[in-house]
């Protein structure tokens, strides 16, 4: 079997990841995770969401992180490296965005999102489709003008937790009509966890066929079901190189009760039980891979010392197996 010689790893925690959880984290500890992956050698971030704080109480720091990033005298010279990402699902995030960018301090790179189910599409947006194809040609251009390169995230492309099971070619269309409107790449995303590993191999091989330039093209895998990184595996069998985690494998949906109050989260439509979510873990992504000989550009030591200190921050163990058992040794261990 063949495996891509080389990846790009990015990591979502400070926004995916912090947005399950139930109690706000402070912006000095998403700045301290921001400064150490960065540090470890990571160049794609997805730091924070810009839309509505009233329903993501998670995020109503996104001016202040952003602007504690840019002013971080450890990341002074290694941010022009790093493209930091901000989800603007709607048109006032993207003005946010537009004017964060204006003054200085904004972000590289903003996520639209569309869904291959309608049902789930509305929910997370609030407009159908079409109208929200119409808004992205839009806002796309209007990004591109600020310097701002925009991401296309494609949902529900093996399955939706409201309406059931869905079209691969679907997804591959939707990925097209995003590039055809000026997206700079695309993320597929099994938002929760209904994608087997042979549908994975299945349906990145048919993107690659239509799309076959891999920098286009970034996987992100939930595991509710456990199956995240074995279909990691399955994309890189696929020719897939790029792909997103977070550190302990936290993260899911945006929570429905945070500091002891109830929001408008999204969660109840994924799951029973808010503990069994979570994304594939980056650091046991990273070693994985560096275990196969495939380069990451990541120092695996000092990302597994930040995911011990990230359990730290979030008070319990979290879903990285490699924090806790380490590399694998290449030489007698004296025991």
């Amino acid at each position: 079997m063949k495996y891509p010689s080389k990846v790009v790893l990015g990591d979502i925690t400070v926004r995916d990841g912090f947005q399950h959880e139930g109690r706000t984290i402070p912006t000095q500890a998403k700045l301290w995770c921001v400064e150490q992956l960065i540090s470890a050698g990571f160049k794609r971030l997805e730091v924070t969401n810009l839309g509505n704080p009233a329903n993501m109480p998670q995020f109503a720091d996104a001016d202040q992180l952003l602007q504690a990033i840019h002013k971080s005298k450890a990341l002074k010279e290694k941010l022009r490296e790093v493209e930091l990402t901000a989800v603007t699902i709607r048109e006032k995030a993207v003005e946010r965005a537009i004017e964060a960018r204006r003054q200085g301090w904004g972000p590289d790179r903003i996520l639209l999102m569309v869904s291959t189910s309608e049902a789930h599409h509305r929910k997370n947006s609030g407009l159908y489709l079409e109208d929200y194809w119409k808004m992205c040609e839009t806002y796309i251009k209007k990004a591109h003008q600020s310097g701002i390169k925009v991401c296309g995230t494609v949902s529900t492309i093996w399955g939706c937790p409201i309406s059931g099971p869905t079209d691969l070619k679907k997804a591959v269309e939707f990925t097209r009509r995003f590039l055809d409107i000026g997206a700079d790449d695309i993320e597929h995303a099994d938002h929760d966890g209904s994608a087997p590993p042979d549908k994975v191999f299945e349906y990145f091989s048919m993107l690659l066929k239509e799309f076959p330039d891999p920098g286009l093209h970034v996987a992100h895998f939930h595991v509710t079901r456990g199956w995240g990184l074995a279909n990691v595996l399955a994309a890189l069998q696929a020719g897939i190189t790029h792909f997103e985690g977070t550190m302990g494998g936290i993260g899911g949906q945006p929570a429905n009760f945070v500091d002891g109050c109830p929001v408008a989260g999204t969660g109840k439509h994924y799951y029973a039980d808010p503990n069994i979510v979570g994304l594939v873990s980056t650091e046991d992504m990273a070693v994985m891979m560096d275990e196969m000989g495939i380069e990451t550009g990541i120092d695996i030591d000092r990302l597994l010392e930040a995911g011990r200190m990230t359990e730290r921050i979030l008070g319990r163990r979290l879903r990285s197996e490699t924090v806790h058992t380490g590399r694998i040794p290449k030489g007698p261990t004296g025991r």
